[in-house]
């Protein structure tokens, strides 16, 4: 963050200034919401939760070195030679700060949302624009109403395009994201089951997807994954120029694959209006066309060549505990994709699985939260789908996931293990690591599945 006045921080979250002898002239370059983690000279801002009140901190923060805070309530006493700032609501504060700091920057946003795989393109996309441009990108899950602001909070004079991914749970979040960003250019990359606990449906999480729409400037770009059913719907009813990405006919940018190396990495023509071109992904499964071709239109966009692109997607490096590839002696891979899961994204790392070389071939899979009165159903499909791919065997952990072992059972897999919690899956795992073996290890965060990615390290030797 750039260095911003005390006087223009003001006039960004239209406060009120508390106690007496402030300097208006004063700077902060950082913005801190967690008392832990105090950096000398920040603002603080505390937020307000069901279960959390951060103004409880403020006097901690502000001992520790922060040059002021933001509050939504009067103080008893003022520190000297701290500002205090008061606003209405301070989450709201943030965002207009957040919005007011953005506009100092003449710079394009892309937003991208989606039910699976935001995350994924959101990193292929500035991968390919990072081989021209200096990019801003959402990092971890810096992708809500608190991370969004944070995200653009790091902005600074050196950064010419930002890459921004948009998450939501409910109606009305990428409505509130969108309005903040203003994208030039707007991401969907498909819509599924996540969330729809809170939404009810897939068209309802659509409709919520579509909240980014009215946001995109007039003159923008909307990319649509046009393999996707309820998307495939949109064409011809958008309010900006839209463009498909997908396998299927009528695609704007499609892929064809032309194989795959022993590591798995594939290697495809891409097919844009403007160019064909020879790309090598370096990662896993035949969905990573799809940020691949969205990375491509986004690219072309700007002005990048075919062999920038090529370069840029070459370039590209998975989000920890996404889909990461780990390699052991004994010719064992670890398929470490445990950041998070739904019923899609199970199906896509499972397909992934089956398409290894290996002669034994895994699935460690665990609950996938969120799904509501949907969830037994959705899982006993996931593990309906572990026997149609021929997985050979299947390690299912937590209360949901008894329903995949049950769906596996049903389909012929041979040999399951349903295990209560991942101290029981911790005792099974040496049953079932050999040689000449692929592992996948999958579940919605909550799960914390690592741990026996971590498990699995210690029962395998380290490549040579």
């Amino acid at each position: 963050m750039e260095a911003i006045t005390v006087g223009e921080l003001l006039q960004a979250v239209g406060g009120t200034l508390l106690g007496a002898g402030a300097d208006l002239q004063a700077t902060v370059s950082c913005v801190d919401t967690d008392s832990r983690n105090i950096h000398k000279g920040s603002l603080f801002l505390p937020l307000v939760g069901d279960r959390f009140d951060g103004h409880a901190y403020i006097t901690s923060a502000l001992e520790q070195g922060a040059a002021g805070c933001l509050t939504a309530r009067e103080r008893e006493t003022y520190q000297p030679g701290k500002f205090y700032i008061k606003v209405g609501n301070t989450q709201k504060a943030l965002r207009d700060l957040a919005a007011w700091y953005k506009n100092r920057f003449a710079i394009p946003c892309v937003g991208v949302t989606g039910s699976v795989g935001k995350t994924t393109a959101k990193d292929m996309i500035a991968s390919v624009l990072s081989v021209k441009y200096k990019v801003l990108k959402t990092e971890g899950n810096y992708n809500n109403n608190i991370g969004l602001p944070l995200t653009l909070l790091r902005l600074d004079s050196s950064h010419q395009i930002a890459v921004l991914e948009m998450g939501m749970d409910r109606f009305g979040e990428i409505d509130y994201l969108g309005e903040l960003v203003q994208p030039e250019v707007g991401v969907i990359t498909n819509i599924g089951d996540a969330h729809i606990e809170r939404l009810g449906s897939r068209e309802n999480i659509l409709k919520a997807k579509c909240e980014l729409l009215p946001h995109i400037k007039k003159d923008g770009l909307l990319i649509l994954n046009g393999d996707d059913a309820l998307l495939s719907t949109l064409r011809g009813n958008t309010p900006v120029h839209t463009v498909f990405c997908g396998t299927g006919e009528q695609m704007d940018y499609t892929a064809t694959v032309l194989g795959q190396d022993s590591m798995g990495h594939i290697t495809c023509h891409i097919q844009t209006p403007d160019m064909v071109q020879q790309v090598q992904i370096p990662a896993l499964g035949a969905h990573m066309v799809y940020p691949t071709l969205i990375a491509a239109a986004i690219a072309e966009r700007f002005g990048l060549t075919g062999e920038e692109i090529a370069k840029g997607i070459r370039r590209f490096v998975p989000t920890r505990m996404r889909m990461n590839l780990v390699q052991r002696a004994e010719n064992i891979t670890i398929l470490d994709d445990t950041y998070n899961a739904n019923p899609q994204s199970m199906r896509a790392a499972i397909h992934v699985l089956a398409d290894t070389s290996s002669q034994w071939k895994v699935a460690i899979l665990g609950d996938m939260f969120e799904l509501g009165s949907y969830a037994p159903a959705l899982h006993r499909e996931v593990g309906d789908y572990v026997g149609k791919q021929h997985i050979d065997c299947l390690i299912a952990v937590g209360e949901l996931a008894s329903n995949i072992a049950e769906g596996a059972r049903n389909a012929g897999v041979q040999q399951i293990y349903h295990c209560k919690d991942k101290e029981e899956a911790k005792k099974v795992l040496p049953q079932v690591v050999r040689a000449d073996s692929t592992l996948l290890v999958k579940a919605s965060r909550g799960m914390k599945m690592e741990e026996l990615v971590a498990e699995l390290m210690e029962l395998t030797k380290a490549e040579s």
